[in-house]
């Protein structure tokens, strides 16, 4: 199995920057891609960025130009450093990923247990 760990959440005022970080472990054979998700309340869980490996990465419209990802694909990482913070920014960060745990396992997609981020006006 493959575990995430996320951190580096908490609590910023409005036009501030976070830097989430997020840990895979476990039985990886390897990753096809890393992304962060997000869920506010009462609100789905919406995508905020990916990145594949190879480099192509994609970001919500409401966090293009101010969020940026990146990853350590020898630590098995994933970053989301987020600037200009908005209070709608407001919600549960979730890492995941999109692995396989042995050369003939399929890929499957693997979640983390989450991180808040709250930004406040």
């Amino acid at each position: 199995q493959v575990q995430l760990v996320e951190s580096g959440g908490g609590l910023v005022q409005a036009g501030g920057s976070l830097r989430l970080s997020c840990a895979a472990s476990g039985s990886i054979f390897s990753i096809n891609a890393m992304g962060w998700y997000r869920q506010a309340p009462g609100k789905q869980r919406e995508l905020v960025a990916f990145s594949i490996s190879g480099g192509t990465t994609n970001y919500a419209d409401s966090v293009k130009g101010r969020f940026t990802i990146s990853r350590d694909n020898a630590k098995n990482m994933v970053y989301l450093q987020m600037n200009s913070l908005k209070p709608e920014d407001t919600a549960v960060y979730y890492c995941n990923t999109d692995a396989r745990i042995s050369i003939v396992s399929t890929t499957r997609r693997y979640w983390g247990q989450g991180t808040q981020v709250t930004v406040s006006s």
